[in-house]
């Protein structure tokens, strides 16, 4: 049997090749310049927030984040699909070029990692990570975001590095339904099997990763 890590650098081998020739067709430049306009104030002017609420962009999948970005748009009449007023407001004048441009810029710079602030809590996260919990059916988060935390372009986002504090966040809000544009419910199903000890303890171990 083929050993699934490495399917899955397999995939993520396949995934850059494609993600590079979407970066090559954005516009770059043009994403920076937006980005610098609108972006700045909560995500810093390379994608590296100053803030902790605020996700860091800097190095993640441009599919991903163009993905991020529409679905906070409102179209066609209905509401956008992940519900942010601040958001909200920052993408209703974007085009999809701008939306493309904006993502391909920021999957383009380097992030500055996190530390693991949580020793006590670091054995605890690395399990949950790496091998889940069998006896609650809960899947390992390396099977789809990589060892590393690297993830697979336009499927599973890059996580190792984040903030600790806007990890945990989104699993709370995927766990409750407020958030809820992940494929499938996978994210939901994954939350919902987790206890707040659980989240926080997993988010700090992969703020830690490299």
């Amino acid at each position: 049997m083929i050993n699934r890590f490495i399917l899955l650098s397999l995939a993520l081998v396949l995934a850059s090749a494609s993600q590079a020739a979407e970066e090559k067709a954005a516009d770059t430049g043009k994403g920076q310049q937006t980005a610098a306009q609108i972006c700045v104030g909560c995500h810093g002017p390379d994608g590296n927030s100053p803030a902790s609420a605020n996700p860091k962009l800097a190095g993640q999948h441009a599919p991903y984040l163009y993905k991020q970005l529409a679905n906070f748009k409102a179209a066609d009449g209905k509401a956008a699909e992940r519900v942010n007023p601040i958001m909200g407001g920052m993408v209703a004048a974007l085009s999809d070029d701008d939306m493309r441009n904006v993502a391909a810029w920021y999957a383009s710079q380097t992030q500055k990692s996190e530390p693991a602030r949580a020793p006590e809590t670091v054995d605890r996260g690395r399990k949950l990570y790496r091998a889940g919990d069998a006896s609650k059916g809960l899947p390992a988060c390396a099977a789809c975001h990589g060892p590393a935390g690297a993830g697979i372009p336009a499927q599973y986002p890059r996580i190792g590095g984040q903030f600790a504090e806007y990890t945990e966040a989104q699993l709370k809000s995927f766990r409750t339904g407020d958030r809820a544009n992940d494929p499938n419910k996978m994210m939901r199903t994954v939350a919902l099997k987790m206890t707040d000890a659980e989240i926080k303890a997993v988010s700090d171990y992969i703020a830690g990763l490299r």
